[in-house]
């Protein structure tokens, strides 16, 4: 592009120059700026213009595409929303000769989705000076021209456009020639005749001047030599020559022929042919026959990097006189050119809860063939959820269709094809590759609905019961799963006391030993809890149940087992075959089998005598009672259950036949115990600790009387009368007996000739008696009459003791004196002592 001067201008002009413009159209922004600007350089502020916020331009990860694989001329400076200058730009190199230069890029924010269509009009600058082809021009005149004749010369070149380039020319002056332009077509007009004889040969500066600011031009000299013989300048067929050339035409091709005709003859009238001023570029895509003027293609034609050619072509004689043409060739469009297309922005991955129709992406389809050859349809496979949606010039969305689920499918491999409306169509792919990013949308799920797990009483602390397993069909974190037991409560303990649970392997164990008697089964619930945020979970239901062992023997519960206690039934002596002489009761805390009891006879006095159920433990008669038959009978009796092994009790059954136990003198060989001795001892201390107690109170009371009847007003001044009528709370007064409780009898079985006695608590069999519950009591009515008398004697206050507890304590009095004195005659012995009391 020869010198460039705008370096040289001003930092003012740079401001002053620069003229901006913003308009709207369909959403995009237009800036004009001019070209050469300094790198950092400030177009505009698209932040500002588009109304976006300077603090989402980050986030949003804001950016500029260009199209293709074209240079990145500008860029968004993200901290202030300027759309700043990274490379030079230059006019001429992007546009040519082009009036119009636009720069087109896309302005993408991301998050959500956003495009702007940003045209940046570059604006020619006065960097470029006219330039003529050769810096000296040839040229031989005969000096018999004639007045007014006219020489073509080869016009100077600006690569700038409109005022900045060739605007007008300057010959300096001198005494034959004068400059004609008309058109941009130069020309030297012979003003005067020339002579040989005066000068044969001169020199002339021709200056040819741009209209930019500020000026430029370019010189060159034009060498006239005045020749003595006469001589025609060829002349062409046409001054203006044009062709119509396919792009991607093939070498050797030929494009147009030029010619030229000169009236004189022989080597005078041999003309040749050249190129004028042509560029670099154009150099190499064409040649011309100097002979025949036949222009060829030599280079590769392309429409899309330029559709039209302008060249100069010179016809010159055998004599050096020339002449000049204008050639204009037309590059057709050819579709070449398949569609591209350009990812410029995508959202991966994309969380599986995207709403249908969400955008994840913006494709650009871009055809660099012309009118229809450029006119694209973009399609997508049908059997994935998405669709291309039509946007501005040639963008389209990527949108869902449906909901995605990743736990369905986690990856797509979307296939997008772009096709022409060229003949042939031509047609291009592209492949998306899609990630679907997983959300926490599914709780852990149990294998099966509950669990059971059985155990072994006795179990040792760490046995294994079961194992749970939960899947989460998520990703990663949100998929894996922790196990932990629900709070709650088993048997009155927190159930953390009982059980564990694996976190990570969901592996249930004991932390201690059961026992089937405390409980057979219960139930704890367990919680799958995976890692996500938020968390979701799932619980299910785990029942233990916990099997019986053998490890209780039988308990015997009647008669007590041998060493506890003892116990007599008595036999009639008239007693029958088969008749019940009594039973033993028995039971194991075992469970099934293991509780299943059975009752034998170990050892017995008489073997033949008597015999036991040994399901029922009924004692039974085998036969009739004899005289021969031993009075006393001893039996021990085995109790076992079916367990493996067998465990067992015994107990000793001690029988009496007789109708009357005054016909037993020697019972007391049978029933003497030392324990029993020991009771009998422990109750005479006790009546005479109770008669004790009871003579001092006497005393106390006696005294107290005492001393209140001397100083009755010092002591009770104002008492009040206790009513005799009171009775405490589940106590009985029946006909004045006393207030022992009315829900008890006191049987006393005594021995003859013994020692020793069993004293025995059972509950009232006596229909008279009133339970605790129906306690009779007397209403104020009933000691009314009593008292009538007290307000107005001075022995109201006088303290005193209702007459009905007096009447108690010497019933308690007597009944103690006469146990005492019974338990006190061991040698005459009563043989049955029955005292009730209701």
């Amino acid at each position: 592009m020869g010198d460039k001067g705008f370096k040289a201008l001003p930092p003012v002009f740079c401001f002053v120059s620069f003229i901006l413009t913003l308009h709207l159209v369909y959403g995009d922004l237009s800036y004009s700026s001019p070209e050469e600007m300094k790198r950092g350089s400030v177009i505009g502020n698209v932040a500002k213009d588009l109304g976006i916020d300077i603090r989402t331009l980050s986030p949003r990860q804001t950016r500029v595409d260009f199209d293709g694989n074209r240079k990145r001329y500008c860029d968004i400076n993200l901290n202030t929303g300027d759309l700043i200058t990274t490379e030079r730009i230059d006019r001429e190199s992007l546009c040519g000769k082009k009036p119009s230069c636009v720069l087109k890029v896309d302005l993408v924010l991301e998050n959500p989705l956003e495009l702007h269509r940003v045209s940046l009009h570059v604006q020619d600058v006065n960097d470029n000076s006219p330039q003529f082809n050769d810096n000296l021009i040839e040229m031989e005149i005969w000096e018999s021209a004639e007045k007014g004749s006219r020489f073509s010369i080869e016009e100077a070149h600006d690569a700038d456009i409109g005022q900045n380039t060739v605007q007008r020319y300057n010959l300096q002056k001198n005494d034959n020639f004068i400059l004609a332009v008309d058109n941009n077509k130069v020309e030297l007009v012979l003003e005067n005749k020339l002579d040989r004889e005066k000068q044969n040969e001169m020199n002339l500066l021709l200056t040819a001047l741009d209209g930019g600011s500020p000026q430029r031009s370019g010189t060159v000299v034009i060498h006239v030599t005045v020749l003595d013989a006469n001589d025609n300048a060829p002349v062409f067929s046409q001054a203006v020559y044009k062709a119509s050339l396919p792009e991607n035409s093939p070498p050797d091709t030929v494009v147009i022929n030029v010619s030229a005709t000169d009236a004189d003859e022989g080597v005078n009238g041999d003309v040749t042919y050249q190129f004028g001023h042509v560029s670099d570029d154009d150099i190499n895509l064409f040649s011309i026959d100097s002979k025949t003027g036949e222009i060829t293609v030599t280079g590769v034609i392309d429409f899309e990097e330029r559709s039209s050619f302008e060249m100069r072509v010179k016809a010159k004689d055998g004599l050096g006189l020339t002449s000049y043409a204008k050639v204009m060739i037309d590059v057709t469009d050819v579709n070449d050119n398949a569609p591209v297309i350009y990812l410029k922005s995508l959202t991966n991955p994309i969380p599986e809860n995207v709403s249908p129709g969400a955008e994840v992406g913006i494709i650009n389809v871009q055809d660099r063939d012309s009118e229809n050859n450029r006119r694209v349809r973009c399609s997508i496979q049908q059997n994935v959820p998405f669709k291309l949606v039509p946007s501005i010039q040639n963008y389209y969305s990527l949108v869902t269709t449906g909901q995605l689920d990743r736990e369905l499918v986690s990856d797509y491999n979307i296939t997008i094809t772009a096709t022409d409306e060229g003949s042939p169509p031509l047609s291009s792919s592209k492949t998306v590759q899609l990630s679907v990013a997983d959300i926490n949308d599914n709780p852990p799920v149990f294998e099966e609905q509950s669990y059971s797990a059985y155990v072994t009483e006795n179990n040792k602390p760490g046995f294994t019961l079961c194992s749970v397993t939960a899947r989460d069909p998520d990703w990663r974190q949100n998929g894996t799963v922790i196990y932990s037991l629900l709070p709650g409560e088993v048997n009155g303990a927190q159930v953390s006391s009982y059980l564990s649970v694996n976190g990570d392997t969901g592996v249930i164990h004991a932390v201690r030993s059961f026992d089937y008697e405390q409980f057979r089964s219960f139930k704890v619930h367990v919680m799958a809890r995976d890692n996500g945020s938020p968390p979701f979970s799932s619980n299910v239901t785990v029942s233990v149940f916990i099997s019986d062992v053998n490890d209780n023997s039988p308990q015997i519960l009647y008669p007590a087992p041998e060493g506890n206690s003892f116990m007599t039934e008595l036999v009639p002596k008239a007693a029958h075959g088969g008749s019940l002489v009594s039973k033993v009761i028995a039971v194991d805390a075992d469970s099934g089998q293991n509780a299943w009891l059975s009752y034998h006879i170990v050892k017995s006095t008489d073997p033949g005598l008597f015999t036991i159920g040994v399901h029922s433990g009924e004692i039974r008669t085998q036969r009739d009672i004899s005289e021969s038959d031993s009075m006393k009978q001893n039996l021990i009796v085995a109790v076992k259950d079916n367990g493996q092994p067998s465990l067992s009790a015994t107990c000793s059954m001690y029988l009496l036949i007789s109708d009357n136990l005054a016909e037993v003198p020697e019972l007391k060989d049978i029933s003497y115990d030392e324990k029993n001795s020991k009771l009998t001892s422990y109750l005479i201390i006790a009546l005479v600790s109770v008669s004790t107690f009871f003579l001092t109170f006497i005393i106390i009371i006696l005294g107290v009387r005492f001393c209140h009847r001397r100083k009755p007003r010092m002591l009770f001044d104002g008492a009040v009368a206790i009513p005799s009528a009171y009775l405490p709370p589940n106590y009985a007064d029946v006909d004045g007996t006393g207030t022992l409780r009315s829900t008890y009898n006191y049987d006393a079985y005594l021995t003859t000739g013994s020692r020793t006695s069993d004293f025995k608590f059972v509950t009232s069999y006596n229909d008279n008696t009133l339970p605790a519950d129906q306690t009779l009591r007397k209403s104020p009515s009933d000691f009314a009459d009593p008292f009538e008398d007290l307000q107005a004697s001075e022995e109201v206050r006088q303290f005193s003791f209702p007459i009905h507890f007096k009447c108690q304590i010497v019933h308690y009095f007597f009944i103690l004196c006469y146990v005492a004195a019974t338990a006190s005659s061991t040698q005459n012995s009563i043989p049955t002592v029955n005292m009730k009391h209701s």
